[in-house]
């Protein structure tokens, strides 16, 4: 059995709506359905009675709830003993970044953090954004790098956590140079003749980006899917290959673009779509102050990074 099953039956219990909770979880809903037959399988019994709607328990699943309760406290609270144990737990940052970010933003960003701010001993787990963003609602970071953008948001409690925007990033298509240093493909495509698309798996943060370019592709865009994975790096080196299109964030590309290796495949620019990188943390309480190390930080990126939002400010208000 796996701790996020518990979570996932919890939710599910407090929202009374197989939706509302798979939102929560940053899930689709099939998935999330998924994981709680996953648990209902591993226990041997029905927890959600299916009859009805809305959603209801069986009798099984009131017991099983209060249960749910006690396991994921005590499994929640050894965790925390043993975190607090560690020797460096105080002086390192514990990072969650989506594989993309930690291998284009994250780097750089370091660097010039250490210029800046200082030496910082820092743990990085990469993650799917998913899990990145549970590592953060369920104390296991101090701070979550991750996309955002409003029609596909990272759906965070603004009371319970603090949020800074340290960029932003354009997703766009791009394609293997030729011998004159043009692009193999070149969107739209035509509907005889569909160009060879490297896509992201479904459950993918940047594959529904590239489904919001592609349901507001005016002209449509004319697609045929050769290949598949969740990682933006995987699609790179396909599309050096010449495979076919794929869809990057520019700084995944920036070398390979200079070297006239890539090149965007929509030269007008007429398919792209912006994300914001966000920085989250949880707002420290008295329950939960928090590590200085982690305080101090945020403090001086908030600082360093009020100029910079006063000028955006200005620049809406003028126009």
């Amino acid at each position: 059995m796996e701790t996020k099953w518990l979570e996932d039956f919890i939710s599910l219990v407090e929202t009374n709506n197989f939706s509302r909770s798979a939102q929560l979880r940053h899930v689709t809903q099939p998935a999330f359905s998924r994981r709680i037959q996953s648990l209902e399988n591993w226990l041997g019994t029905d927890l959600i009675d299916r009859t009805t709607f809305p959603t209801r328990l069986t009798p099984a699943g009131h017991v099983f709830y209060e249960q749910a309760l006690e396991m994921l406290g005590q499994i929640n609270g050894v965790r925390e003993l043993l975190r607090h144990k560690r020797v460096t737990a105080q002086t390192t940052i514990d990072l969650a970044v989506p594989h993309t970010l930690s291998l284009t933003f994250v780097p750089k960003w370091i660097t010039q953090l250490e210029e800046d701010f200082g030496p910082i001993h820092s743990r990085l787990m990469a993650l799917n954004v998913h899990d990145a963003v549970l590592q953060l609602v369920e104390g296991g970071c101090d701070l979550l790098l991750c996309y955002h953008h409003p029609r596909q948001p990272v759906q965070l409690d603004p009371g319970r956590y603090d949020m800074l925007v340290m960029g932003r990033e354009a997703l766009r298509a791009y394609a293997r140079c030729d011998r004159t240093r043009q692009p193999m493909f070149t969107l739209p495509g035509r509907k005889a003749a569909p160009l060879p698309f490297l896509s992201y798996t479904t459950n993918a943060y940047l594959g529904r980006m590239v489904d919001l370019i592609l349901a507001d592709a005016r002209p449509a865009l004319h697609l045929d899917k050769r290949y598949e994975t969740d990682m933006a790096e995987g699609l790179k080196m396909m599309a050096l290959e010449g495979r076919g299109i794929a869809f990057l964030p520019e700084s995944a590309v920036t070398r390979e673009v200079k070297q006239k290796l890539l090149a965007p495949a929509d030269a007008a620019g007429s398919w792209e779509i912006e994300m914001e990188i966000r920085l989250y943390r949880e707002r420290p309480s008295p329950a939960r102050p928090g590590k200085p190390l982690v305080a101090e930080l945020w403090d001086f990126l908030e600082e360093r990074l009020q100029p910079a939002k006063a000028k955006r400010r200005l620049a809406a208000s003028e126009r």
